[in-house]
């Protein structure tokens, strides 16, 4: 504004037209008093509130933002904006008197899974004509975690071993918890597993044989390959059932390895979970259906079970190659989501493979998979 006025007023003066010399201080006069609008220093304090950090999809956020004048002197009207995720808000700031609060509040609507960043909340000045512009930042970002939709699983075992008192396995050992039948004593044997009775009624030495009990360890995995997925409901309701079973299992106290892709998230507690669900984002080449076998089994090699969450794409028969990479014996089951399906369940051996249509729908699959 300020090189057109000036090239204005060269121009009407090289020439003699008055009325470009007269526009040139029409628009002087506009970018001073522009300027005039827009310096001065201003005190403010301003706080920002998030009622929760963290909601569910589909809930309101709500919040408040307080600004006080802690200057000395009254301060012209103004604007704050609130930049939320990739747009902002904007609110009205009245001319406010030394020591007065102007509090708004403000709700964050929440469609779809993420990591919202609020804030940093901005002053902004500028004049009626978009001349001038003046912006100063006030507070730090905040997060806002949005979690995915979740269903209780509370008192359902979820098919997995029980720990310690938990189910036999076939495989046999020389010292466990689970009595399995008596042989013949072979030298080395460990004498305290000498069944005297029934050895003194033979004439020979017998022990007692046991299964093996594995101690729960479940490992979790859903795929952020978008090669995996036909559209995006398929992925969310994945990580819907991911969230919901590892959230379970951390309430249980169980063991729990929770990979999405090659990535290993926080289990600590289920809102570290939750929030790590939260930022999960699908790309393309990431890890697939294909290779979660593989990093299951690098990644929790003594686990008891191994859930695998995916999309549509995979066909059954992919889904069966891929479990070839997992350690011989491990309890698996692949769940497909297909968003609005019927609930569908195969088994062969130790393999599961399921079609999930909602995440309402899980208590019901879990019980399938614990009856067989």
């Amino acid at each position: 504004m300020v090189v057109a006025a000036a090239v204005t007023l060269v121009v009407g003066r090289r020439y003699g037209w008055a009325e470009l010399v007269a526009a040139a201080c029409v628009l002087a006069v506009a970018v001073l008093v522009s300027a005039a609008m827009t310096v001065g220093r201003s005190h403010y304090a301003v706080d920002v509130d998030l009622a929760d950090d963290a909601v569910t999809v589909g809930e309101r956020a709500m919040g408040r933002i307080e600004v006080r004048n802690v200057g000395r002197r009254r301060l012209l009207p103004a604007r704050i904006e609130l930049p939320v995720g990739i747009g902002s808000a904007s609110f009205a700031l009245p001319s406010m008197a030394a020591g007065a609060v102007h509090e708004e509040v403000y709700a964050i609507p929440t469609t779809r899974r993420a990591v919202v960043v609020v804030g940093p909340v901005r002053s902004v000045r500028a004049d009626p004509l978009g001349i001038a512009r003046r912006e100063v930042l006030w507070t730090d970002p905040v997060e806002l975690y949005v979690h995915p939709v979740t269903v209780s699983l509370t008192g359902t075992r979820a098919g997995l071993l029980r720990d310690l008192e938990g189910q036999s396995t076939r495989s046999l050992s020389d010292d466990d918890m689970s009595f399995h039948a008596l042989r013949e004593y072979i030298p080395g044997d460990d004498r305290r597993s000498i069944h005297w009775r029934t050895s003194a009624r033979t004439g020979t030495l017998m022990v007692r044989q046991f299964e093996d009990t594995r101690r729960t360890h479940t490992a979790l995995a859903v795929s952020t390959d978008t090669e995996d997925y036909r559209h995006e409901d398929e992925l969310e309701l994945a990580v819907s059932t991911f969230a919901s079973l590892g959230t379970h299992v951390i309430r249980e106290g169980l063991e729990i390895t929770a990979l999405a892709g090659d990535q290993r998230l926080r289990t600590q507690t289920p809102r570290r979970l939750l929030d790590d669900c939260s930022a999960l984002v699908a790309t393309p080449r990431a890890a697939d259906a294909h290779d979660l076998s593989r990093v299951v089994a690098r990644n929790a090699p003594s686990a008891s079970m191994a859930v695998v969450m995916t999309g549509t794409v995979p066909t059954r028969a992919d889904l069966r190659t891929s479990s070839s990479h997992l350690p011989p014996g491990l309890r698996t089951v692949f769940v497909q989501c297909d968003p609005g399906a019927e609930l569908s369940l195969r088994t062969q051996g130790t393999l599961s493979v399921s079609t999930l249509g909602s995440v309402e729908d899980l208590p019901r699959l879990l019980r399938q998979l614990v009856t067989g």
